[in-house]
Formats: C-alpha cells, sequence, structure tokens
C-alpha cells in the first residue's frame, strides 16, 4: 500500500489529518491512488446516504448585485450585464413547475440586490411554504444583516449557502474590493448557524492567487465551522472581469478536494456543483464518484439563465435543466444511484461548529 492510500485510510479513521499529511493528500497523486480516494469517498457517503442523490431547483431570482468582487461576471461594475430579476410571481411559477416535477427543495439565489428587502423575500418564503409546505427553502443571496436572517429564518427559509470562497484573509483581498470584508463573511456564517440555518460555505479551486496553503486553510475552516453543506468548483474566468485571462482550475483537484471533504464528513451535503459541469462533461456522475450526494438542476426561467453568468459558458442546458429530469435519473441510475425527492436534509442537523481560527 502506498503512502498516499495509508493517508487516505488515516483520514477515514479520523477524519482528519495534520496539514502536512493533508498537504501530501491534495497534491499531484497517480490515478490508482486518487481512484482509491474517490472509492473511501463514495464510501463515506453511502454509510450515511445510501445510494440516494438529493435534487434541488435552483432559481436565480436576480442577477444585480452591489458588490464589485474581482472574479464574478455579474459584479456591479460589469455594465455588459444584462441585468434582470424575477417577480414574485415568476419565482412562485418556478416553484410551482418544480413541484410537479418533484422537487421538494428549492434554492433561491441571487446577486446582494437592494431590490431583495426583508419584504420582498418574506412575502416570497412565506407564500412557499404555505403553498408548498413538505418544501425545504434555501437562500443563497450573500451577506445581510443578524436581523435579516432571522426576519427569513422566522418566514420558514431552512437553509442558507453562503460561499467563503477563501480562508485566507491576504488571499481574501486579492480577490475583492475595498469594503468587503473576510471577518464580515465569517461573522455571517456564524450568525446563520446561530439562528438555526442549516448553512452552507465553499470555496473557489485554483482561483487567481490561490495556494496550498490557502486550501489547507479552507478545508480547517470547514473542520471548525461544520457546516451542515459545502459547495465548491473550479474557478472559471469571466470574459468581463480582471481575471479573464487566468486559466480555469482543474477538475481534477477540484474533485479530490471533494473526496477529502466527504471523507472529513460524511454526514455533509455536498453537490456536484454546476461549475464543476461546465468544464467537464458529465460532470454530475463524476462528481458522485467522487462522493457528491446533492444535484442542483436550474428551474429558472429561460431568459435567466442567460444572464446569470458567473462566469464564461455557464453549463445551462442538457442535465443541467430541470425539464430534462428523466435524462438525468437515467444517467445516475447507470452507475448505481437514485435521484429521489424529499426534502433531503443533513443527517446531522445538530452540527454545532466553533469559531474558525483560521
Amino acid at each position: 500500500m502506498t503512502n498516499y492510500r495509508h493517508l487516505v485510510d488515516e483520514l477515514s479513521c479520523r477524519h482528519t489529518l495534520c496539514d502536512a499529511d493533508m498537504r501530501k493528500l491534495i497534491s499531484n497523486a497517480d490515478d490508482g491512488d486518487v481512484s482509491y480516494l474517490m472509492e473511501k469517498a463514495r464510501e463515506a457517503a453511502v454509510e450515511v446516504y445510501g445510494r440516494d442523490i438529493y435534487i434541488r431547483g435552483l432559481i436565480e431570482i436576480s442577477n444585480y448585485c452591489r458588490n464589485n468582487c474581482y472574479y464574478c461576471g455579474i459584479r456591479r461594475g460589469n455594465d455588459r450585464a444584462e441585468r434582470y430579476r424575477l417577480t414574485a410571481r415568476e419565482i412562485m411559477e418556478c416553484i410551482e413547475c418544480g413541484y410537479q416535477l418533484g422537487f421538494r427543495t428549492f434554492v433561491l439565489q441571487g446577486g446582494e440586490d437592494a431590490a431583495l428587502t426583508d419584504d420582498f423575500l418574506t412575502d416570497v418564503i412565506s407564500s412557499a411554504k404555505a403553498r408548498y409546505g413538505d418544501c425545504a427553502i434555501t437562500l443563497s443571496l450573500g451577506e445581510r444583516t443578524y436581523e435579516s436572517y432571522r426576519k427569513l429564518y422566522d418566514a420558514g427559509a431552512d437553509r442558507y449557502l453562503l460561499r467563503h470562497e477563501t480562508a485566507d484573509r491576504g488571499h481574501y483581498r486579492k480577490l475583492h474590493p475595498d469594503g468587503m470584508s473576510y471577518d464580515k463573511r465569517i461573522e455571517c456564517l456564524l450568525h446563520l448557524k446561530g439562528i438555526g440555518y442549516q448553512t452552507g460555505c465553499g470555496m473557489m479551486i485554483e482561483s487567481p492567487y490561490q495556494t496550498v496553503d490557502n486550501i489547507i486553510k479552507d478545508i480547517r475552516l470547514i473542520e471548525r465551522l461544520k457546516p451542515h453543506m459545502v459547495g465548491l468548483g473550479p474557478f472559471i474566468p469571466h470574459k468581463d472581469t480582471s481575471f479573464a485571462g487566468y486559466r480555469a482550475g482543474s477538475a481534477a483537484l477540484t474533485l479530490r478536494i471533494m473526496s477529502v471533504i466527504r471523507i472529513m464528513m460524511p454526514d455533509v451535503l455536498l453537490p456536484s456543483t454546476t461549475a464543476l459541469e461546465t468544464i467537464v462533461g458529465d460532470a454530475h456522475k463524476t462528481g458522485i464518484m467522487a462522493g457528491c450526494n446533492v444535484i442542483m438542476p436550474n428551474l429558472s426561467p429561460v431568459h435567466a439563465k442567460k444572464k446569470y453568468m458567473l462566469y464564461n459558458n455557464k453549463a445551462v442546458s442538457g442535465s443541467e435543466d430541470a425539464l430534462e429530469l428523466s435524462v438525468l435519473k437515467k444517467n445516475i441510475q447507470s452507475i448505481g444511484y437514485n435521484i429521489v425527492t424529499g426534502r433531503g436534509d443533513c443527517k446531522r442537523p445538530d452540527l454545532k461548529g466553533i469559531l474558525p481560527d483560521v
């Protein structure tokens, strides 16, 4: 057995490794070693969730954003972006369509849009929960105040995904303009967990200036925060940002880190993301083989899918389209897994976590 496989076994047993060993695990390995890592990740996922794959209906409700993150295609400073925001009626129509298809979790995603007020969102959330009481509502709407998060939770929101993007303050400053704060992002994550949301964080793999040490810090943040969900995918440049000329992150490294996260936290909800789908054909199956257990087909109206472009060449059709759900089900069944309806909650809703010391 190679030393690499020994490290995989140690991670499977202890659910953690020292920094030096973690660095070896996520650095280059031969195909056989990577296959062993992914096998152990699948075993960890199956032990907790069986061969069930949860689906979430993604609804991109607005591409307006007050922020100017250097990597993002919907950044405030991108005057080439075609802006839109869905009305409450359009959002409810998307939910109704998804419900009929079998979705029981809906993800409302958008930029930090001033028009997405607490009143607007609480009306949408409460209406959705009143009409579809067996469904979960996940929000991914960026940084908000504690009071806002509380109001949305009280209205019926169940989960909140807020990707931390990077756990290194110096790296964070290279990706974000003045006025945005790593500490504020962490504060928001802690507020979300404290309120009672099933909370998700996540990061980009091989974003500009990222080092292996940065990735280790990301892993340590996840380990200490104990999120219910982890969303990660490769960095993909957008043509209208200052990072347009940077190369995309690799699928290989992304999949290795997905497997590491799954083995570290067997009960986490781990999606096979759209970003991975964008750079790898049949990525949903590939992600599942690395330990993922969530897929988020897109329920957004066609005009919104084409405008919600965080990065170049975003996957918006085929197995990424909710109307092709039957095709997606057959693809997943072909590798021995099943798409299931239902809310698909985290198996450990009591994950408390502690302040990330990174």
